[in-house]
């Protein structure tokens, strides 16, 4: 194959004008690949060149030297040098075109032909020159040269190859650009590309060794100078400062990872030997199983890779082959990762039973010892058989045993996983450990863990597990069932989740209660029947076993507290002896303390609380009891004399008293004072109490719709609330402004929509009740608005002026 060649200068020879031009140009070659190539072959001096540069100067300067793809298709390969005179811009280029699918003789990479004696730097005779039919390799690329530039060049070696695979893969990928201080260096870039890129893509792989306007090149490798690297700092180019700070951390491309350290072990022979491996285009595997094999050290990504290749092809390994892969991925390293692991798993798997148990105990002991000591390596572990030896086992089970047993039985549960645990048990079942000293702790710490995370991270593994190990199933079980009683709500819902086995001897009521705890709260809304159910399961009576008891009613309740209604019943079901044991007696009480002010079993479970638990109550707890029992029996009229006076001293022991404790206990108290049939002694101490929470309760029971309907409908009573809400206006400020605020917001809406009829019975009542004064009263006051307020103004400011 020839290959046409063209000319292009900025000069003639001899000559000192400018205007660069095709000075020759082979036959052939279309005019559109001359107007492209055109903008491809022009030359810019560096930065700060000498504007009349020495020959000693001239050949420092860069060498650009290029391989572009043309709009048509085909190539264009070139050199272009500069040639010195004023102004330091002469060149002379030299090209040649490869048409479309077409490469250089003998399929030599396009970078095998930089500083070639074929190429020229002066125009040939003639405007039509011959066409070349060979461009020698010069003696640039020695591999020795080669590999020492390689390891010159390690902190940058894997950040490259990554970028050269991206775009091989992906030729739309951001350019990459290589800035070192001589263009020769980047030309050994490309040659070292040329030695690992797949032939096709190596081939297709276009460059330029150097130019001052990276912006505008259209090439995937571009070589720039430092000075002119500074302004790139688009997305569109990957900047490689080679001539400057070697790059922090490690390159996530197992590939590229491979391809740095072969270069690094100066063996560029392994590309080609990999090459003839089945595996695709830039797979890592190939590549790092020929390294392994080698002898060259890998890092974590390559040994995984060498690992999954070899698990996918186990049957094409020699046995030599095995032994030194298994080496070599054993080998002692302080760097793998689980992903690592895992792959190693998968190779041990795919070689057993193919090849000697010497061969594969290494990597079984490897896995193992990874799983003990590295926590997110959570891996299917190697059968017995892979060990060849016993002893082998003891060995690993004695170095391993310390660091397994701490994390065993470790009381911390934070951040563990009950598969974590699940594996080490079935390590120490594996290496034939002994745990039955240990096996209480054990059970404790997963108990813990599961109740931690109710939903667990390997359940079915767990499940897998207490069937295979029957000693760790009863103690795991028997602490579950102790850890239900102080946490019933965690351990309902684990249940949802694992179905646990109960099968067997132990009774585990805690346990079964919370099993059954979701089938009995969906019958319905009675959480007594719920409770009833819940306690069938446990298979214990409260009365036998109390603390089934407080596991009931934890599943039942939860962090609610019973209605009063509820605790009587679960107080006079169980007794109080149970609900002692049992701790639950403060649920009762909290049910008292909290109900409704106008729940009246509280007054009752008040009372029942108090003759039940006299030593368990506190004294602010027992006073607000007590307040509710002093309701109920006012209500009863077992109360002896002296309601409020009585009433306020409960209500001082109980601060700070339940809001809905005191409107019950002073509500209750008003309640009976609004009734006709009361103890006046009993109305006159309160109304003279002055204390405002008290008549304040007298004044919201007194606008309750039962004393409404009543002033509606009874004439006798409007008599009565009147020469009440009329009388002791000197009992002090709060009766006062209470009394008048319920004459006029409540008495007079009442009395304004009562019948003539109804009226005098209202003025017959009140003359009965109290006095001829009292009717005129109440006619005066229905008549003239506002009179008892005023009255109750010029009182109020006589006092403030006396005062």
């Amino acid at each position: 194959m020839s290959l046409a060649q063209l000319h292009y200068t900025s000069a003639s020879a001899g000559e000192d004008g400018v205007g660069a031009r095709f000075t020759a140009v082979g036959g052939g070659i279309p005019t559109p690949v001359l107007n492209e190539a055109e903008q491809l072959l022009g030359y810019e001096p560096p930065a700060g060149a000498p504007y009349h540069p020495t020959a000693a100067e001239l050949r420092s300067f860069p060498e650009t030297f290029s391989f572009s793809a043309l709009s048509d298709g085909s190539h264009l390969l070139s050199r272009t040098v500069a040639l010195g005179g004023s102004g330091a811009g002469h060149f002379h280029a030299h090209a040649v075109h490869l048409p479309a699918g077409t490469r250089l003789p003998g399929d030599a990479l396009p970078i095998t032909a930089w500083r070639s004696r074929s190429w020229a730097s002066t125009t040939p005779d003639g405007g039509t020159p011959d066409r070349i039919s060979a461009l020698p390799a010069s003696a640039a690329f020695g591999q020795e040269a080669l590999n020492d530039f390689a390891v010159s060049r390690s902190p940058w070696l894997a950040w490259v190859f990554a970028d050269l695979r991206r775009v091989s893969e992906k030729p739309s990928s951001a350019q990459i650009v290589l800035v070192e201080r001589q263009s020769a260096d980047v030309a050994r870039w490309i040659a070292l590309a040329g030695a690992v890129l797949p032939p096709e893509d190596a081939q297709r792989l276009t460059f330029t060794t150097y130019t001052r306007r990276p912006a505008h090149s259209r090439h995937q490798v571009i070589g720039v100078l430092p000075d002119d690297a500074h302004e790139l700092t688009d997305p569109g180019f990957r900047v490689h400062a080679c001539a400057g700070r070697a790059p922090e951390g490690p390159v996530d491309d197992a590939w590229a990872e491979t391809v740095a350290r072969i270069w690094r072990g100066r063996a560029p022979e392994l590309f080609r030997a990999a090459s003839e491996l089945p595996g695709e285009p830039f797979a890592a595997g190939p590549l790092a199983f020929t390294a392994l094999h080698a002898g060259i050290a890998l890092g974590p990504n390559g040994r995984a890779a060498a690992a999954d290749w070899a698990a996918e092809r186990p049957y094409a390994l020699d046995e030599q082959q095995v032994h030194r892969l298994t080496a070599a991925l054993t080998a002692p390293a302080d760097d793998r990762t689980a992903a690592e692991s895992e792959s190693v798993a998968r190779l041990l798997a795919a070689l057993e039973g193919r090849v000697p148990a010497t061969a594969t105990a290494p990597l079984a002991a490897l896995l193992v010892t990874e799983a003990v000591r590295r926590s997110d390596a959570v891996l299917a572990l190697p059968p017995r058989s892979a060990f060849a030896e016993p002893a082998a086992v003891k060995e690993l089970a004695e170095e391993l045993a310390p660091d397994l047993l701490a994390e065993l039985t470790s009381e911390t549960t934070a951040g563990e996983t009950i598969g974590r645990q699940v594996q080490l048990l079935r390590i120490a079942r594996l290496l034939d450990m002994d745990l039955t000293e240990q096996l209480p702790s054990v059970a404790r710490h997963m108990a813990r863990t599961l109740l931690a995370a109710p939903a667990p991270d390997s359940g079915p593994a767990l499940l897998d597990l207490l069937d295979e190990q029957f000693d760790v199933r009863t103690a795991l079980l028997g602490e579950l069932d102790q850890l239900a009683l102080t946490a019933p709500s965690a351990a309902e819902e684990l249940l949802t989740r694992v179905a646990l086995p109960f099968t067997g001897t132990q009774a585990l009521p805690h346990l079964r209660m919370c099993a059954e705890a979701p089938r009995a709260k969906e019958q319905g809304s009675d959480r007594i029947m719920a409770l009833h159910t819940v306690l069938r399961a446990a298979g214990f009576s409260p009365f036998a076993e109390p603390l089934v008891l407080r596991t009931a009613i934890g599943l039942i309740w939860g962090e609610a507290i019973p209605t009063a209604g509820e605790a009587r019943l679960l107080l006079g079901e169980s007794g109080s002896d149970s609900h002692r044991t049992a701790g639950t007696w403060s649920h009762l009480v909290a049910a008292a303390l909290s109900a409704p002010s106008d729940d009246a079993e509280a007054a009752e479970l008040a009372h029942d609380l108090l003759r039940c638990f006299p030593q368990e109550i506190d004294a602010r707890a027992r006073g607000a009891l007590r307040l509710l029992e002093f309701a109920r029996d006012v209500r009863s009229g077992e109360s002896p004399p002296g309601w409020p006076d009585r009433a306020m001293a409960l209500r001082a022991c109980a601060e700070p008293v339940e809001p809905t404790v005191l409107e019950h206990a002073y509500g209750t108290l008003a309640q009976i004072l609004l009734a006709p049939e009361r103890p006046e002694a009993e109305l006159y101490a309160f109304v003279h109490s002055d204390d405002p929470d008290l008549i304040a309760a007298y004044g919201r029971a007194a606008r309750h719709d039962t004393v409404l309907a009543r002033l509606r409908t009874e004439p006798a009573y409007v008599a009565d609330c009147f020469t009440v809400w009329t009388s002791h206006p000197h009992a002090g400020r709060a009766w006062s402004e209470t009394r008048a605020a319920l004459l006029e917001e409540v008495l007079r809406p009442v009395v304004r929509d009562l019948s003539g009829s109804e009226i005098a019975a209202v003025e017959k009542a009140a003359e009965q009740t109290g006095s001829s004064r009292t009717a005129e009263a109440f006619r005066t006051w229905r008549r003239r608005p506002g009179t008892f307020g005023r009255r109750l103004g010029s009182r109020l400011a006589a006092r403030v002026r006396r005062s």
